[in-house]
């Protein structure tokens, strides 16, 4: 059978950031219970290695459009992959906190490296009908990177935490793979300097920027400690590789994201994903070892996650079409801030406050910024209606 353009790129995008993100980036905090255990780390020191991991990410996000404009918008994927293979090794062999470190900011560039990139090849490469499909199912490919976590971390319940980034170097280096093959050499992209307008960009971008902000806040925290939830409770191990499974299961609804922006708007369905997940943390933080309610959380959870990340680029997408790549990496350097800040704040927080109280605190964070773009697009659809008298 013969792919389509949009069919190609989609795969292999869909392939290297269900790695780089549902992977490389969000193992840390399925493997954080053994590895405080077996690097007998403090909390506060977990916590700076998760945010290290969002810095590593930032990084990558801001290198990635500098490689691209000598090299072409496949590079950073290449470029990507390599540093998730590479990070995850070292992670495998790390005995001490600074390897660690090294390890997981390394993997975590993963993400940075690859994402933002294939706006740019999907807008340059993909007929404008296939591009909204084809940006839902690459974002939507890291469902399919957490359902491989999950299956990696009931090999590593018999095993050893280490065999969980084991996998991933190995995911990573045949996803890299995949991408050269599938994914068609561009031009170099037109270099930072050289856009103008950086103005109208920043006026256009305000309310996802903010969308961005809260939404990848909430979802680290999720990520960084679902996996504590379920160690502390009498849930049995095979919960936290099921949990993972759960999320990358029902996230695959995000295929559709394209489809329902057209017709609730991206504003609208962007709300909808942060009260999403701010439900499911409300769960997850009141479980209290329940194996109903943990299973509950992580469903509802893979849903307001997947959506909430495919409908960013669409969105991007339509308020900026003709700078599809800047917009959308411009959100997540927004978004990646807030993911630094995020964890070391929890890390900070939960000795004074508890666990399950940190993540109930985080859910009304994400359910008043629900509430915010739900009257925003209101305002919105009234405006138009106005205008339309």
């Amino acid at each position: 059978m013969t792919l389509s353009p949009g069919g190609r790129i989609g795969l292999a995008g869909a392939a290297v950031v269900g790695v780089a993100f549902g992977m490389a980036r969000y193992a840390y905090g399925l493997t954080l219970p053994d590895i405080r255990e077996d690097l007998r780390l403090s909390e506060l020191v977990l916590g700076l290695v998760a945010s290290a991991t969002f810095a590593g990410y930032l990084a990558g996000l801001l290198l990635a459009g500098r490689l691209a404009a000598r090299r072409g918008s496949r590079a950073p994927t290449t470029v990507g992959g390599a540093c998730g293979a590479a990070g995850a090794v070292i992670v495998t062999f790390a005995q001490s906190p600074g390897l660690l470190a090294v390890g997981v900011i390394l993997a975590g560039s993963a993400g940075g490296w690859v994402w933002a990139p294939y706006s740019d090849i999907v807008t340059r490469s993909v007929p404008s009908r296939q591009q909204p499909r084809a940006l839902a199912i690459i974002t939507t490919g890291t469902s399919g990177g957490l359902v491989l976590l999950g299956a990696l971390a009931v090999l590593a319940a018999v095993g050893s935490w280490r065999m969980v980034w084991a996998g991933i170097a190995l995911a990573a280096v045949a996803a890299a793979l995949v991408n050269l093959r599938l994914v068609p050499r561009t031009g170099s992209a037109p270099r930072p300097e050289e856009r103008a307008g950086a103005s109208s960009l920043v006026a256009a971008l305000r309310v996802p920027a903010a969308y961005s902000v809260v939404y990848f806040a909430v979802v680290v925290v999720y990520f960084t400690y679902a996996a504590d939830v379920l160690d502390s409770g009498t849930l049995p191990a095979a919960a936290v590789p099921a949990l993972y499974a759960a999320v990358g299961l029902t996230g695959m609804v995000g295929v559709a994201t394209g489809t329902l922006a057209q017709r609730l708007g991206s504003v609208r369905v962007a709300a909808l994903c942060l009260a999403t997940v701010g439900a499911a943390l409300v769960l997850l933080g009141l479980s209290s070892g329940s194996v109903a309610a943990t299973a509950a959380s992580a469903c509802i959870f893979g849903m307001g996650y997947m959506t909430g990340s495919a409908v960013l680029a669409v969105w991007t997408a339509e308020l900026v079409p003709e700078r599809a790549g800047a917009a959308f990496t411009a959100c997540l350097v927004v978004g990646a801030l807030s993911s630094v800040a995020a964890p070391a704040l929890a890390g900070a927080a939960i000795p004074a406050l508890g666990l399950g109280s940190l993540l109930v605190v985080t859910a009304a964070v994400s359910l008043l910024g629900a509430v915010a773009l739900m009257l925003h697009g209101f305002s919105q659809g009234a405006a138009v209606g106005d205008i339309g008298r």
